[in-house]
């Protein structure tokens, strides 16, 4: 019976339930919440201490936090909302960080392989690249153990993407301040930029790509069908649709309403795709539940 219960891990870091003890939905705590505020305080107070002071070493800080809020913020609501899951925290975490990693390298290596040239007809190549990167990472953290759950495939794939969002933004962050010859200002402005946005980009594509992946595999091994390599195709062009909506609309009603424009469609589109396979999962978890007959 506990291969219906979500439960990720076989070695312990996800805990079975007792044989005789029907499991109950996870409460909400909204410690997403709490972990918003309180590092949006201390973004402030490092970013007010750098104007203040000047002491350049304060800078990676500022920038780390700031790119990282966040994301980490979205990956702790979604995981508040795992209902009957049987993840962990550390597995999360490690998903977040070592999973963002491994699609951050993967797709520095697979970038100049298939994008000669980045322009609008590119965009759907980026897109490609780097949603196969993320689900990389996905697989990389999950093949050692349980993956036929679709809302341990959403929150993983939620922290995977959120990690890669996040090591992306803080590459961006030092590049502005180099090239705008060290200007506090240009960095803050990417990094609130980005951040901000954030939601409606990586984290919302890669946790819709893994929740399908989930669903349609086995505990024993990952299986790729026609559903899979749909969500692939749909999170990839949403991705393309992110990085050249705008420029395709900015001649029609200007550069600001083009983007302006962009981040509503496809954040829309993303987010309530994002809202269905939540729904789904839950259904599904609740449909595995033991009736009150098999508990006892």
């Amino acid at each position: 019976m506990e291969e219906n219960l979500g439960i990720l891990d076989r070695g312990g870091i996800a805990d079975s339930p007792a044989k005789d003890q029907s499991p109950k939905p996870v409460t909400r705590k909204n410690s997403w919440l709490n972990v918003l505020t309180s590092a949006t305080i201390f973004y402030v107070l490092l970013l007010v201490a750098l104007l203040l002071t000047g002491n350049p070493n304060l800078f990676p800080s500022l920038v780390i936090v700031g790119s990282f809020t966040v994301p980490v913020a979205y990956v702790a609501f979604l995981y508040e909302r795992r209902q009957f899951s049987r993840l962990k925290m550390p597995t999360v975490s490690l998903a977040f960080l070592y999973g963002g990693l491994v699609a951050i390298i993967a797709t520095s290596f697979l970038g100049p392989l298939f994008i000669i040239r980045y322009n609008p007809g590119e965009t759907l190549a980026v897109g490609l690249v780097e949603e196969f990167a993320k689900i990389l990472g996905v697989v990389m953290i999950s093949r050692h153990r349980r993956h036929d759950q679709e809302m341990d495939g959403l929150i993983l794939g939620a922290a995977v993407g959120m990690g890669f969002a996040a090591l992306e933004s803080t590459g961006y962050a030092f590049t502005s301040f180099l090239m705008s010859s060290g200007s506090i200002s240009a960095t803050v402005e990417v990094t609130l930029f980005r951040g901000l946005l954030s939601p409606l980009g990586h984290g919302t594509w890669t946790a819709i790509l893994a929740s399908v992946l989930f669903r349609e595999s086995k505990d024993c091994c990952f299986r790729i069908n026609l559903h899979v390599i749909g969500a692939y195709l749909f999170v990839s062009v949403l991705h393309a649709m992110w990085n050249g909506l705008s420029l395709v609309l900015t001649p029609v009603i200007g550069l600001e309403l083009g983007a302006i424009t962009t981040w509503v469609v496809v954040g829309f589109i993303g987010l309530y795709v994002l809202g269905a396979r939540w729904r789904e999962a839950v259904r599904l978890q609740i449909a595995a539940l033991p009736t009150e007959t098999e508990a006892r």
